[in-house]
């Protein structure tokens, strides 16, 4: 590190009013954006807009998952059931309101230099882990030492903490993170519970992490086992949430249950019946008979970041021809599929963004889409011409066939829906599209041997950088998510991370064309958190990645 970057002057960050820090780099679209969602998602739930009631202390939120994760710690996946879980447990340096303000938390308040390459936090005091061991500097840089130690595996935690050069304590209540480059995403990322602080005394003794965490947070893991669910119980001695919070102090609800509930009748079956007062995945077929009982409500939240995309396998096979890729893209009537799987209560994608992300290109849209006819003449280009009897086509006597490897547990049932349509939907153009069903571990195991034609993923961040999780060649499985295998995106997305403003914005616009117009992916839906609760669930808020907050959330008797 320059010992010069250290000289530039430095822009501190004070609250505008008591729990708030405006942050340095908030794009007004961004937030005008994030205004409207706030308006359209939050009517529901909030706390003391309903009745007029006060919130009250005490109860159990017992909440439904449709979705399972393999692993709790934060640090080591990019589940988004382990962070709406984990959000309750870790606390984060800063916090992100819904309206996109970065406000205080762990850290009171911080600068960040000229040009974004030393950023300095103040962390609050007193502060304690709820292992009784206290959170000070030394833990915040022993937390992001091992999501930059390539033996952690924290690839996507790692992702969000950017290219540091390096982090240091000069003393309990400061912490000093240095870039190699300038790095603008850092404070959205450090605001997600992937970089939440976790007890160092419990990190150094734990043999595995994989069903265990202790944070700061207003709740405390008292079980976690996969395929079943876990139990948080308050803490009651948490005082120091977040600037955005409506309340300090513990949290109201006594303690969450989190099931793991895969088949959506019981889900369903549940919430009806009281067993549980919230689930997730709204089952599509019964959006609107929910919608309709007078017990319960639903509250839908589009998320920002990737959509619900198909990744094509640039690096091999059939893909690695660009005409075969956008063929493939051509051939998908995504609007339809979705709307049989999903019942109109998703839409279908339009960009390889969500339209709340920052720096959405609407304009992408009208570059692609369903179009039979240039699939086919796309393929007759690339050679695939001949035809069998079941109308696949072939080429050197190879058969035009593809595999679709995918995760089993984390593909609900309707996402599969989504995928038989496809499957039908490209075999109209000549591809025998497979679809192969395996578990996490193979799934891992695949990707990482480079055994598959395409996948599929969605990421779910309000930060543009997130393309460079997705797309930059660093990684490329076993070392990330870049399951399309791409590198020439790569010097655009480094070159983002530094930029500002209009600079910016032309980077990611860029982006967004090529990974469309070259048929890197196929997007098919904007994901949404579908919240479906019982009225008497109050006081949930929503982080910006689409997730609800729980901490101020009670239950009215």
């Amino acid at each position: 590190m320059n010992p010069s970057d250290h000289t530039v002057p430095h822009r501190t960050l004070q609250p505008r009013h008591p729990g708030t820090a405006k942050a340095p780099h908030l794009h007004r679209r961004a937030a005008i954006a994030a205004i409207a969602l706030l308006a359209a998602g939050s009517a529901v739930l909030a706390a003391e807009n309903q009745s007029g009631s006060k919130p009250v202390a005490g109860g159990t939120l017992t909440f439904g998952l449709a979705s399972d994760t393999a692993i709790i710690d934060p640090s080591i996946t990019g589940s988004s059931i382990t962070a709406l879980i984990t959000r309750n447990l870790v606390d984060s340096l800063v916090g992100q309101a819904e309206d996109n303000r970065f406000t205080p938390w762990l850290a009171e308040r911080w600068e960040v230099n000229a040009d974004n390459t030393v950023y300095t936090f103040h962390l609050r005091r007193g502060v304690t882990f709820s292992d009784g061991t206290p959170l000070d500097a030394a833990a915040v840089k022993f937390n992001f030492d091992r999501i930059l130690d390539p033996k952690t595996t924290s690839s996507y935690s790692k992702s969000l903490l950017g290219p540091v050069a390096e982090i240091a304590a000069p003393d309990a209540a400061t912490v000093v993170i240095s870039y190699k480059q300038s790095f603008a995403p850092l404070l959205q990322g450090l605001s997600l519970p992937y970089l939440g602080i976790q007890s160092p005394a419990y990190l150094r003794e734990a043999k595995s992490t994989t069903n265990t965490v202790v944070g700061s947070g207003p709740f405390v893991l008292e079980s976690f086992t996969k395929g079943s669910g876990s139990r948080l119980t308050k803490r009651a001695d948490y005082n120091w949430g977040p600037g955005y919070a409506a309340h300090q102090g513990p949290a109201h609800l006594d303690a969450i249950v989190f099931r793991y509930l895969p088949e959506s009748s019981v889900r369903l079956g549940a919430l009806s019946s009281g067993q549980v007062q919230a689930i997730d995945e709204v089952p599509p077929a019964n959006f609107r008979s929910v919608q309709a009982d007078s017990r319960l409500q639903v509250v839908t939240r589009e998320n920002p970041g990737v959509n619900r995309t198909l990744l094509l396998n640039t690096s091999k096979g059939p893909f690695a021809d660009s005409r075969v890729r956008q063929a493939f893209q051509s051939a998908i009537d995504a609007p339809n599929a979705v709307k049989a799987a999903y019942f109109g209560s998703l839409k279908a994608a339009d960009n390889i963004f969500g339209p709340s992300t920052l720096y959405y290109d609407p304009k992408i849209a009208s570059g692609w889409g369903f179009d039979p006819q240039k699939a086919a003449k796309l393929l007759d280009e690339a050679g695939w011409n001949a035809k069998d009897g079941e109308g696949i086509r072939s080429k050197g006597g190879e058969r035009l066939s593809v595999r679709f490897v995918y995760d089993a547990a984390a593909w609900g049932a309707s996402d599969l829906t989504v995928a038989q349509a496809v499957q039908f939907s490209v075999k109209k153009a000549g591809f025998d599209l497979q679809l192969d069903p395996v578990d996490a571990g193979g799934y891992t195991a695949r990707t990482a041997a480079n055994d598959y034609d395409l996948t599929s993923l969605y990421y779910v961040r309000a930060e543009p950088d997130i393309l460079r999780t997705v797309f930059h060649s660093a990684y490329i499985p076993p070392n990330g998510a870049n399951n399309a295998r791409v590198k020439s995106l790569d010097d655009i997305l480094t070159k983002a991370i530094g930029a500002s403003g209009d600079e910016r914005q032309r980077l990611y616009g860029q982006a967004q064309a090529e990974i469309i117009g070259q048929a890197y992916a196929v997007p098919l839906y904007v994901v949404a958190y579908q919240l479906g609760a019982s009225k008497k669930l109050q006081g949930v808020s929503w982080a910006t990645n689409a997730k609800p907050n729980l901490y101020d959330a009670w239950l009215a008797r």
